[in-house]
């Protein structure tokens, strides 16, 4: 039956709000108290909004009503019951050395947004918090918890206690937090990184690289923290662009027989460039490209003889800009790079002979053309040693102090202060330097203590990478990448390491498994040795047996026979082999799939590309050959209102605590709440990087307020309703056809987003459901049916039905975000849904898209939304009639709409013209051919004319407002009584069927 919404005799009550306004939390809440109900004996006819859910969160509070249902019990619940198949978001740990940040908040708030989405559509999610316990961090702040106490006096064991139990306090109150913060998973079974069997998995995986090859030892210049006192991964740098280094030009003399060479009958110098002075006593050679050109010049300057330098020819203007006032600068004889090649000179401040080689990375850019090369301090001075039998010198030591190698005068001092300035001074003295500066550059930083590093030739374990990370960068290609910048930027730094430097010189970690011979130094690392150290520690509870045991416990049986005597390694594992191992638990922990068991999503920040998602891609690869994760979510970091990222050093970081539970002064820090905060999270395109302030808060408090408000009026205007009374389809009105087609279209929207990780989209459609459809148009349309037709009657059942749908499936797509929130208005609606048993208490047990195919309607929406434009132009010329004082509310309005009936818009709008004065809230409306004859609009009549775009055509549209000349309904309050203060026919029919009171 295609009932005429007309035919219901709908008018809606007295509005409290501008016509077209967006439906405001004070109009619900006088609906709902019985504020401004209309006078008289009629009042207790109405059926106003009922219910006792309220406007105020007070989220800090009523949270923790629900919070333990829809987190723990939630958790095992679904994991037990669920009917779909396992999804298995993988968790990045968090590193276990302090309080959480907004940052922490984002991460898990996001990840908990996933897996509860999941968990409504079936599945059984699989989530096993992690966190991150080993490394120095943890070490450095254990031991600063000393008073008075000199750390180098403590025992590797001493130390290690320190941290396990700094970890552990740290791992109490991280968990706690973020159980507040309403994240969902197994928390009972959390996996640490220090756990016994997670480090015994961890030496697994690094048994089979070994077998497989890619562990290997080498002395080769690696980043190295003087502040840390270890060595650096390149995901453990960070760069400072406006550091300054002391730049120097520096005279090498050539050998007697390479001068002439050159043809030169007196001393010839190279002139080179650096901006690590401190390199210089480590000097091994100087590199010259092949192909480039190389000029010998005589340079002339007052009251000193004259000297011959060798320079590269693209740089010899720069040079000559650097020479003292009055020196002139003569070319005598242009050369090649290969000319020189073989050139001998001695190392100034090593007095030693050394070799000019060719390399093809010197460039003519920037320095001389020549560049000093010492392989004990860079990659490519190491390769180019390398190549040439070079041996690796590096007279530095751990504390980034020079030894006795580099001289007495350098001895102890360290090379980036005070070492630095006395090469420069010695430089001086022996008339060696030419020139120097202050030079500005991006410079590696160790990020945890935010002190420069510098490269420093150790003996460290390395993976080798260079053969892996083809097969790594492959494997990337069957992994759906959020956004898809994210894969190239990954990709790039895996293509830009040859080598990963796997070895620390700490303590507080787990031991590289390796023994050494005692007389030659040679490792013992074999498959046999490593099961056997394996086995020892799982049999002695854990890595701190390396420690406690000796050296004997972990000799295999089978080098013990060859009466050889070994001793332990001291070097710990890289933090990111620990965590980038990880994968390996889900073997033990999730259903198997068909190879193994892999995560369908790993999510962390956009820092992880260097760090968690490059070293989990590259152990996975190395011993099962793929990926570990099916796709890859990467978030940015996280922002003040002014843009500038959180970090202590300016002191605008966010606890998340100071937002949920307020500040000291609860109007100037309110306590929003931990759904406020998780609905900024899931509004904001997470990919970018996220401002936090309390402006952004204070904004969200009134989405919040208007949600609450939203489902308030549902949630009123749903009281006594049950599922039998619901209306049939094919019975409801063509505006609730309309509607349900709408929610079906949000709904719709609503999952695309999730499914594809875009949580901001399915807020935005939320907002604009909830702002443009619900409350500017549906909510104000169908009042007057809900609060003054009777309790029985078709119209308002129809009204209600609708509601119904809609608060059920508002509901459920809240439930990801605001998970409180959602849980509380389940918790309300009950009644209206059904009895579902006692074994159902959380609205994450309900089905996620509870709408129906039917309601999908193109042709129904297109006519609609025409109607919308109408009661656009009809709110118009409405306020423009107010503003002229000729009506006062809208129902005193009545309109006369003319349009081309020849047109498709003229045929809908006669076909609905007994709908339209619901449709703009008006007394009459009548619809009239614009080609016909028109009265001239007279003194108290407005006339507004637009062009209506419907149909795809612009069909131009006037409308004449006028006051109703018929009377006020004292009940309904819309103006089709015939006489004052008498009733309009349809209240008079409601009336006949009320108890008299």
């Amino acid at each position: 039956m295609n009932q005429s919404f007309a035919a219901l005799r709908l008018a809606p009550v007295k509005r409290s709000f501008a016509l077209g306004s967006k439906l405001s939390a004070r109009s619900l809440a006088s609906a709902a108290t019985g504020e401004d109900k209309p006078a008289g004996s009629y009042s207790h006819t109405l059926r106003l909004p009922k219910t006792a859910f309220p406007l105020r969160a007070d989220a800090a509070r009523r949270e923790k009503q629900f919070r333990e249902r829809c987190t723990d019990t939630l958790y095992k619940w679904q994991y037990e019951n669920n009917p779909g198949p396992q999804f298995i978001l993988h968790d990045g740990p968090p590193y276990a050395n302090g309080e959480l940040h907004i940052g922490h908040f984002m991460n898990k708030v996001l990840k908990d947004i996933v897996n509860r989405y999941q968990v409504m559509q079936g599945r059984r999610v699989l989530y096993i918090p992690g966190f991150d316990t080993h490394g120095l961090p943890i070490e450095q702040k254990a031991l600063a918890t000393l008073r008075g106490r000199d750390q180098d006096s403590l025992n590797p064991m001493e130390i290690r206690r320190l941290a396990r139990n700094f970890a552990m306090k740290a791992v109490a109150s991280q968990t706690k937090s973020f159980k507040e913060y309403a994240v969902m998973g197994d928390w009972s079974n959390r996996y640490l990184t220090l756990d016994p069997e997670y480090e015994a998995s961890q030496l697994e995986v690094f048994r089979e690289m070994v077998v497989r090859g890619y562990i290997y030892r080498q002395n080769k210049p690696v980043y190295w923290s003087p502040s840390s006192r270890t060595a650096l991964a390149e995901a453990e740098l960070e760069y400072n662009a406006n550091h300054v280094s002391t730049s120097v030009y520096v005279k090498f003399p050539l050998t007697t027989e390479s001068a002439a060479r050159l043809g030169s009958t007196t001393a010839v110098e190279a002139l080179i460039w650096t901006t690590t002075p401190w390199t210089l006593p480590a000097n091994c050679a100087i590199a010259v490209h092949r192909d480039m050109g190389y000029v010998l010049v005589r340079v002339s300057q007052e009251s000193k003889p004259d000297y011959q330098l060798l320079i590269g020819k693209d740089r010899l203007a720069a040079v000559v800009e650097l020479l003292p006032g009055g020196s002139t600068a003569e070319v005598i004889r242009t050369l090649k790079g290969s000319d020189l090649e073989g050139l001998t000179y001695t190392s100034v401040l090593r007095n030693k002979v050394c070799k000019v080689l060719l390399a093809d990375y010197v460039t003519g850019d920037s320095g001389t053309g020549l560049v000093h090369t010492a392989p004990g301090h860079g990659k490519e001075d190491y390769e180019l040693g390398l190549a040439h039998s070079i041996d690796v010198y590096s007279p530095v030591d751990d504390c980034g102090r020079f030894t006795s190698q580099a001289g007495a005068a350098l001895e102890g001092k360290e090379v980036l202060t005070e070492g630095n300035a006395m090469v420069i001074e010695t430089l001086t003295t022996m008339d060696a330097l030419l020139f120097k500066a202050d030079f500005t550059h991006s410079y590696p930083y160790d990020w945890r203590t935010n002190k420069p590093i510098i490269q420093r030739a150790t003996p460290q374990w390395f993976a080798d990478v260079k053969d892996l990370k083809n097969a790594a960068c492959d494997s990337l290609k069957h992994v759906n990448v959020v956004p898809e910048s994210g894969r190239r930027r990954l990709e790039s730094f895996v293509r830009g390491r040859s080598e990963w430097c796997i070895s620390r010189q700490r303590v507080w970690g787990v031991p590289i498994p390796v023994l050494y011979n005692a007389q030659s130094g040679e490792p013992l690392l074999t498959a046999e040795s490593i099961d056997h150290i394996i086995g020892v520690i799982r049999a002695n509870g854990g890595t701190d047996a390396w420690w406690t045991l000796p050296v004997e416990a972990f000799v295999h049986p089978q080098y013990c026979a060859n009466g050889e005597v070994y001793v332990k390694g001291t070097d710990t594992m890289d933090v990111w082999f620990d965590s980038g191992t990880s994968w390996k638990l889900l073997e033990k922990r999730a259903d198997k799939g068909e190879q193994g068991a892999f995560a369908d999503l790993y999510l962390e920040g956009s820092d992880q590309h260097r760090g968690w998602f490059q070293s989990s891609l590259l152990t996975s690869n190395a011993v099962r050959g793929v990926a570990p994760y099916k796709a890859l979510v990467t978030h940015g970091f996280t922002l003040d209102e002014q843009g500038r990222k959180m970090a202590k050093s300016i002191g605008n970081t966010l606890a998340p605590s100071q937002v949920i539970d307020g500040g000291k002064d609860k109007k100037a820090e309110p306590a929003y709440g931990v759904d406020l905060l998780r609905l900024v999270v899931g509004s904001t395109d997470y990919t970018q990087d996220v401002s936090f302030g309390p402006t952004i808060f204070a904004s969200f408090g009134d989405t919040i307020r208007k949600i609450r408000s939203t489902v308030r009026f549902m949630l009123g205007n749903l009281s006594g309703f049950t599922p039998e009374m619901a209306v049939p389809y094919e019975q409801l009105p063509e505006i609730d056809r309309y509607m349900l087609h709408e929610l079906y279209h949000f709904k719709k929207a609503a999952t695309t987003a999730f499914g594809k990780y875009e949580f901001f989209r399915a807020t935005q459609a939320l907002n604009h459901f909830t702002n443009t459809t619900l409350s500017a148009f549906y909510f104000d349309v169908c009042k007057d049916r809900l609060y003054a037709s009777s309790s029985s009657s078709l119209e308002r059942r129809s009204a209600q039905t609708v509601l119904r749908h809609i608060l059920i499936n508002y509901t459920t797509t809240l439930a990801p975000v605001t998970c409180h929130l959602a849980e509380e208005t389940w918790e309300f609606s009950k009644a209206m849904r059904g009895d579902f048993g006692s074994e159902v208490f959380s609205v994450f047990q309900e089905k996620w898209d509870q709408t129906d195919e039917v309601w999908h309607n193109p042709r129904l929406a297109e006519d609609w939304v025409a109607l919308r434009k109408i009661r656009g132009l009809a709110n118009r010329a409405i306020e423009a009639a107010r503003k002229n004082k000729l009506v006062g509310s809208s129902l005193e309005a009545e309109l006369d709409i003319y349009v081309s009936l020849e047109s498709r818009l003229g045929r809908l709008l006669k076909s609905h013209e007994k709908d339209l004065c619901q449709v703009c809230i008006t007394s009459r409306a009548s619809v009239h051919d614009l080609g016909g004859a028109k009265a001239p609009v007279s003194d108290g009549e407005f006339e507004q004319t637009d062009v209506v775009a419907a149909f795809d055509n612009d069909t131009k549209t006037t409308i004449v407002c006028r006051r109703s000349p018929l009377c006020k309904c004292p009940r309904c309050w819309n103006f089709h009584s015939v006489a004052v203060n008498t009733l309009c026919g349809r209240c008079d029919d409601v009336m006949a069927s009320v108890p008299q009171q």
